[in-house]
This record gives C-alpha cells, structure tokens and sequence, in this order.
C-alpha cells in the first residue's frame, strides 16, 4: 500500500504515522502543504495530528485552504480513501469532507490520556479489521475535540453509519469525555472513504507504549 502524510507547519505527528505504516510494511510520502500535486498511485491520504499553522484562528481553518488541500479534496471526491487524525479530523470538517465540526473540550482542558473506545460501525475500510462492540485502548491528545452536529445531521450520520467510534469505559458504557455530542469519537462520510477521528492510532502499535490497538485500525485500509 502506498500512503501520503501531509505536513503542514506546525504538524507534529507526520513522522508517528510515517513510523507506523512503514512498520507494517507499507510506502510513504510526506506531502508539503505548498504541493498542488499529489503523488500518483496512493492508496491513502493521511491528515496527521499537530497544530497545523499553530492553530492561530480555529483549529484546521487555515489548513483547509493551504494548495494541497484542493488536491486531496479532489482525491477524496474521486473516491480515494483520506484519513484524518486529530487535527486532521478538524481540517476535514473544516474543508466540508467530513459533516459537523470540533469545538474547544467541554471543560476547556487538553486531554492527553489513554482512552477506551467502543466500535461502533466496522462496515468500512477503516475498521474492518474489528466488529461492532469492540473495545480498543487508544492514546488521545486534543483540547478542541468536542465534536458538534446538529440534530438533523445527528440522524443523519446513525442512520448511514457513520458514526464510527464512541468514547467508553473498559465496559463499553459510553462515557462523556469531552463534551462531544453522543460521545462520538470518529465518523466518516456517506460514501465511506474518508474519516476522521480524535484519537491516535498511530501511538498505538507497541504493546511497550501500552497498546497495539492502533494496527489494526491502519492495517485496515489494506485488507
């Protein structure tokens, strides 16, 4: 499988992800936010996490309009699968290919913790690799992870699927993490080749980091 991980400035996470899925055995580019092109033949976009542009407006709002974004854009609407990680996530909503947004945590806090997650739906690309009520332990690390969508997108998403993982205990009661509606910690669009997430997967593939939940999850896109 051939990936590509954009960089922005301020992205920290590039490397974690390239780490990861050369780990499992795939090729990866890093991609330049000031690229117009992508690379031909990829498999996978991959928004990394980090603080892209210093997060000075919103988090992700400037990302959204960097030259590379019109390309993944175009990517993603051909059908190419794009996976966005935490800051990622935001800069998919922000860029409208992925429904709702991120605002600040409830509590107004940065989380970083480990953190139990519930699949939700695995009738994707993403998580085919696990089944619905499975419990995974995966890393967050975000202030502005509270996702919001209105009541009628809310429906929307339950009655397609898209709603991909849910904050949990080690039980699979849903828990309230960060203020998110339903407790929703990834989602997808309607045609199920881009997601988003808060949490880390790529900081989960050691066991002696605490968790090897995340390989799975990244391996998925090649099963």
């Amino acid at each position: 499988m051939k990936v590509g991980v954009l960089r922005f400035p301020g992205t920290n996470c590039e490397f974690d992800t390239q780490y990861a899925f050369e780990k499992l055995g795939h090729s990866v580019d890093i991609i330049w936010h000031e690229d117009t092109v992508i690379p031909a033949n990829l498999d996978l976009i991959v928004v990394p996490g980090g603080f892209s542009y210093g997060d000075y407006l919103r988090s992700g709002s400037i990302a959204r309009f960097a030259p590379v974004m019109k390309a993944v854009s175009q990517y993603a609407n051909e059908g190419g699968k794009v996976l966005g990680i935490c800051n990622g996530f935001q800069i998919l909503t922000e860029a409208g290919l992925l429904p709702g947004a991120l605002k600040r945590n409830a509590d107004l806090h940065f989380i970083s913790k480990y953190q139990y997650l519930k699949v939700e739906n695995s009738d994707n690309a993403f998580l085919n690799m696990y089944k619905n009520g499975d419990i995974l332990y995966i890393p967050i690390a975000h202030a502005d992870g509270n996702y919001y969508i209105d009541d009628e997108g809310l429906a929307e998403l339950e009655k397609n699927g898209q709603i991909l993982l849910k904050y949990a205990n080690v039980d699979g009661e849903i828990e309230s993490i960060n203020g998110s509606i339903a407790s929703i910690a990834g989602i997808c669009n309607k045609n199920k080749n881009v997601f988003g997430l808060m949490p880390h997967p790529e900081r989960a593939i050691e066991l002696l980091l605490g968790s090897d939940d995340g390989i799975n999850m990244l391996q998925g896109f090649a099963s």
